[in-house]
């Protein structure tokens, strides 16, 4: 039986610009006391949000293998554990052979494989065609502009941020933290909600990752406050290494997929690795803005279409549980998210829910399709010195929060949420 919540006050402020007609997170309808998905939904807000990202930026751009890196997963375990989620680190070796001269894309070429963007000079007018190739004109995909990532810190005009991300990585130890909501009916179960909080581009990796990671820690607070209870176990991942290929997701699949649902020690209720049901990546949040136009520039301004895009990989041996997943999500979007939409695509690719997607229902959140879009180059600040926190403004930080709205609501639905009213 679901408790009641009584909610004293009713605030009826409504969203201008989506005209969707809901409630601002943060603020109830007297219907919403007796919906427990809608209560924990309202406790998302807009400001909360940002200022975990502008938390995170104060690492720079947090590249895996050094002291910025360590001091951020650092500040990640102390924020989970300061909002009563109890924390576990994850320890693995990225030991990989030396760049081959040239970097990744000569050791690509070398290989066979065809680079995203061909060698050579860009096209005037900061464009290409379609995959790269042709003279620079429009296809009928559009037009596409060029994508990389800054290895030069002189590109980092900002004197302060340019020496806070100097240091280079080493190979060597890496740990990822984790936090856990146990199960009160089924403690042996469990989604993983995750995002990656390693960047890199000299930057301070504000829209790549830490949009996804202020998401997750965000919805780690909420749940694992003291009167919301779950039926089964709810993971909040922050994973290492996604920069250098998806590496600190690969280790904790690796390490961890065998012990799934095993008790220990046996005859205790614990499951240090309860049996995945489901994996959700959330990875670059903000930023909507749409296509480059004919001069190889994208839009300052979110535009009138953005949405969230939820995405599958129909190519998975579980493709089927993974769409179905991904449209309970898309539901929960359409039923309490506040500005923005949903779209389900099948293209999940380059995400830390790569590794899972064999082992169990797996899809990821983005701002745009991952190979379609941002291949593309709609983002100019992906990887770049300008993915900075004042990038970005209020409609680019909603655009998260929806997307946080979007995965709350499906989990709770799916977990079994409840909320227990004070004695």
């Amino acid at each position: 039986m679901r408790a009641t919540v009584t909610i004293a006050v009713v605030v009826l402020l409504l969203v201008p610009g989506a005209g969707r007609g809901r409630l601002v997170a943060g603020q109830q309808d007297a219907a919403g006391a007796d919906d427990p998905v809608a209560v924990l939904v309202g406790r998302l807000d807009l400001e909360r949000y940002k200022a975990v990202i502008r938390g995170l930026t104060q690492f720079g751009d947090r590249r895996q293998g050094t002291r910025r890196n360590r001091e951020a997963v650092d500040w990640i375990e102390a924020q989970l554990e300061a909002a009563g989620c109890a924390t576990e680190r994850h320890h693995y070796t990225y030991d990989p052979p030396p760049r081959p001269p040239g970097g990744a894309a000569a050791g690509r070429r070398r290989a066979g494989a065809r680079p995203l963007n061909p060698p050579g000079p860009i096209p005037t007018g900061g464009r290409i065609g379609r995959n790269g190739s042709g003279p620079g004109g429009s296809s009928i995909f559009g037009y596409r502009r060029p994508t990389g990532v800054v290895r030069d810190p002189l590109a980092q005009p900002d004197e302060a941020l340019r020496a806070r991300n100097l240091e280079e990585p080493t190979n060597g130890a890496r740990s990822q933290v984790y936090c856990t909501r146990v199960g009160a009916a089924r403690p042996d179960e469990m989604y993983i909600l995750g995002a990656h909080m390693d960047g890199h581009g000299f930057g301070e990796a504000a829209d790549d990752d830490a949009s996804g990671t202020a998401l997750v820690m965000e919805l780690a607070r909420i749940l694992s406050a003291p009167d919301v209870r779950t039926a089964v176990s709810i993971r909040f991942a922050l994973w290492n290494d996604e920069e250098t290929g998806l590496n600190g997701s690969r280790a904790y699949v690796a390490d961890r997929r065998e012990l799934q649902g095993v008790e220990e020690p046996p005859g205790s209720g614990r499951y240090p690795e309860p049996r995945w049901l489901g994996m959700i990546q959330h990875d670059m949040m903000l930023f909507d803005h749409g296509a480059p136009g004919p001069d190889g520039e994208v839009s300052p301004r979110q535009r009138r279409e953005a949405d969230i895009n939820i995405e599958f990989q129909s190519r998975s041996d579980l493709a089927d549980a993974s769409r179905e997943l991904a449209f309970r999500f898309k539901a929960a979007n359409d039923a309490y998210a506040t500005d923005y939409p949903a779209a389900v695509g099948p293209h999940m690719t380059n995400t830390d829910s790569t590794p899972f997607m064999n082992l169990t229902p797996s899809i990821s959140l983005r701002e745009n399709e991952r190979g379609m879009h941002i291949g593309a180059g709609w983002n100019p600040h992906w990887h770049q010195p300008t993915d900075l926190y004042r990038t970005y403004d209020d409609d680019d930080f909603r655009l998260g929060l929806n997307a946080a709205q979007t995965t709350l609501a499906a989990i709770a639905e799916l977990a079994g949420a409840t909320i227990i009213a004070p004695r």
